[in-house]
Formats: C-alpha cells, sequence, structure tokens
C-alpha cells in the first residue's frame, strides 16, 4: 500500500545518475500478473529494486525473465507463500476494508508492523497512510489477494 513517496530520499539521491522508474503494484491480483505487466513496459536490461510484496514482484520477474534483470536487491522480503494462518488472517481485514474501514485496518494491524522506534517514525507512518488511502480500498483487495495466492 505504497507509492513513490516510499522512496522520494533514494529518488531524489539517484535520479541525477541513472533513469529511476518506480511502478505500481496496485493494478492485479496476482503476483505473476503484476510481474508480466512490469516486464511489459521494462527496458530490455535493468536493475531492480523490491520492498516487501514488491520484493515478492521482483521475485516472479526474475523468474519470468532473468536474462533482462541486471541485478536485484530484495528489501524485507521472503520467498516463501503465506502461511494458512496468515491468509487466514486477512480475510477480517478484507472484510473491514470491503465495508469501508481502509483507514482503521491500516492504524490498527497494519502501521504498527512498518517501523521501529526511531526519531522520524511519526512523520514516515503519517506517509504511510497518506499513500494507502490514496491507493484506496480497491488496491488493498488486489494486494491481499495476490498476497493470499
Amino acid at each position: 500500500m505504497c507509492d513513490a513517496r516510499l522512496f522520494a530520499p533514494q529518488i531524489a539521491a539517484f535520479s541525477g545518475q541513472r533513469a529511476i522508474h518506480v511502478v505500481p503494484i496496485s493494478a492485479r491480483d496476482t503476483i505473476a500478473a503484476l510481474a508480466a505487466d512490469i516486464l511489459a513496459n521494462a527496458p530490455s536490461c535493468f536493475a531492480l529494486a523490491g520492498l516487501s510484496m514488491g520484493g515478492i514482484v521482483a521475485m516472479e520477474i526474475l523468474r519470468q525473465a532473468p536474462a533482462r534483470v541486471e541485478r536485484i536487491a530484495l528489501l524485507d522480503t521472503n520467498p516463501l507463500a503465506e502461511s494458512p494462518e496468515v491468509r487466514a488472517d486477512r480475510e477480517p481485514q478484507i472484510a473491514a476494508v470491503k465495508s469501508g474501514r481502509l483507514r482503521q485496518v491500516m492504524r490498527e494491524e497494519m502501521k504498527p508492523r512498518y517501523l521501529l522506534d526511531g526519531p522520524r517514525k511519526q512523520e514516515i507512518m503519517d506517509i504511510c497512510m497518506e499513500m494507502a488511502l490514496d491507493l484506496g480500498n480497491d488496491a488493498f483487495l488486489r494486494q491481499s489477494r495476490a498476497l493470499q495466492a
């Protein structure tokens, strides 16, 4: 439930040296379809970074087109399918978001998992909430289903 704002400092630091593309991963409800969409619009050879769900999509991109990925950075992600318990835990969140409670789900269940304590924690949490609300209910539902599968 994040967008390019998550990487604003990195984009600012690196964009003078190389082309940076931040690709949304909220338009499809499967990891394979998200990866295929990215590959359809990506250069013939590129470096790739993915955080959390983005890392899962990055691994699928690497599986689908290994010769196109020059290098890869995976951050706070894992290659394993969700456990049955985690998949089941998503269902009440999905139901809540379907009934218009995205803000509540993000505040009570998702945001507490994002960051450890630090000097900018509240500022970063506020940005995370803005990104989630801007992406909206449909993106949350598609991402949840993609992660479950």
